[in-house]
């Protein structure tokens, strides 16, 4: 069997476009319900099943490749998939079964779920009209087109959902690539304009008093040598401010990552609370571990949590900064990976801390702790407001 889960997957890609991998295995196992066609209720005459099996073989191409398609092209795959049920009948008084899976492909055509429904209730009425010349009682009538007008409209109905669902999911990436790009160059811009700023004057103010040293190196040798002393303070005091502006630029910002789980989040239905203040009075090393520790927590939130909603707390207590993201997921016992021992390793560094708590049915709690010196409490306090726990 491990053999063939590999050669099952090549052909799944073959036959599967890329985009539908989180449909899994779905499109192989709705080819169960071929098994239909071969449950008749009327005795069957003497070519039914050779004309079934020949019906399956036309409908299997036009099946996967309707994956494939959308618009009108799809459309015509799936009037050729309804015409096998029209053509099988005579034969096999279960071909309605490829009216279902016309009504399957209807949504992902574009077209909107009223006018899915008219068709499908259209082709039902031609189908019904078949039936009739083929002298099919109406008792059986009413119950093939019952049920295939019950289950069409349960599979069109469920299918439009899903295809709006990716719609937003699609949009939902969209908008939130588009965010980091904006974000991306907002930061360069601001880089550049900071650069500039730190830059463009210490450099002037370094050639001229390196042109002023060298004119002055043969009148005024002690003239000279103060003003390459001068030269040489200025270049210390612009690497100084050069290596502050880089450990900036490093820092990941808490409000861009917030933004970015936010989309994250979204996307995949669970609800994010926070609220960001302007400046969140942090060192940008702080800040920076209490950013990643958001991206991890929230990617596990997304990938494993099954939460609703997710919370995320930052406050300054008693010399201390804490980060607190919690859900309201499924919980349990957490094997620690390598997410959850950088982070804490990250906050070791700064003789910080991480505490998880999860308890099944009761959601996960992710608590990280560092220790703030005095001058960066008294900053950040300025902007919790004395010590006051601030939701983000």
């Amino acid at each position: 069997m491990n053999s063939l889960s590999p050669l099952l997957r090549a052909w799944r890609r073959r036959m599967l476009p890329p985009d539908l991998d989180d449909l899994g295995w779905a499109p192989l196992w709705s080819l169960l319900y071929l098994g239909f066609l071969f449950m008749t209720w009327d005795e069957p005459t003497r070519e039914w099943l050779r004309v079934t099996l020949v019906s399956i073989a036309i409908f299997l191409p036009l099946y996967f490749r309707c994956y494939w398609l959308t618009g009108w092209r799809q459309l015509a795959h799936l009037a050729a998939i309804a015409g096998l049920a029209f053509a099988l009948v005579p034969f096999n008084k279960c071909a309605h079964t490829y009216l279902i899976y016309a009504a399957i492909f209807l949504p992902f055509s574009g077209l909107p779920l009223r006018t899915s429904l008219l068709i499908i209730v259209g082709g039902l009425a031609l189908y019904t009209g078949e039936l009739a010349l083929l002298g099919v009682s109406w008792k059986t009538t009413a119950i093939i087109v019952g049920v295939t007008l019950i289950v069409s409209v349960a599979v069109c109905a469920a299918n439009t959902a899903h295809r709006e669902k990716r719609l937003r999911q699609v949009e939902l990436k969209l908008s939130h690539d588009e965010i980091r790009r904006l974000a991306a160059l907002a930061e360069r811009e601001r880089i550049g304009r900071d650069l500039h700023d730190l830059l463009g004057h210490t450099l002037s103010l370094i050639t001229l008093k390196s042109e002023l040293a060298a004119r002055l190196f043969d009148r005024d040798p002690l003239a000279a040598r103060r003003e390459i002393v001068d030269v040489e303070r200025v270049a210390r005091d612009a690497l100084g401010q050069v290596r502050r502006a880089v450990a900036g630029i490093r820092a990941a910002g808490l409000a861009a990552e917030l933004a970015s789980a936010h989309l994250m989040l979204e996307s995949g239905g669970v609800a994010l609370d926070y609220e960001m203040p302007k400046e969140t009075g942090l060192p940008p090393d702080i800040e920076t571990i209490f950013a990643l520790t958001i991206r991890e927590a929230v990617t596990n939130i997304q990938r494993h949590a099954r939460a609703r909603r997710a919370r995320v707390t930052l406050a300054v207590v008693a010399h201390e900064a804490r980060l607190i993201v919690e859900d309201d997921g499924c919980g349990g016992a957490i094997a620690p990976g390598n997410g959850l021992t950088g982070m804490r390793e990250r906050l070791r560094a700064l003789d910080g801390d991480l505490v998880v708590v999860s308890e099944r049915g009761h959601g996960t709690r992710i608590e990280a702790r560092v220790a703030l010196a005095i001058v960066d409490l008294s900053a950040a306090a300025r902007l919790c407001g004395n010590d006051e726990a601030f939701k983000v």
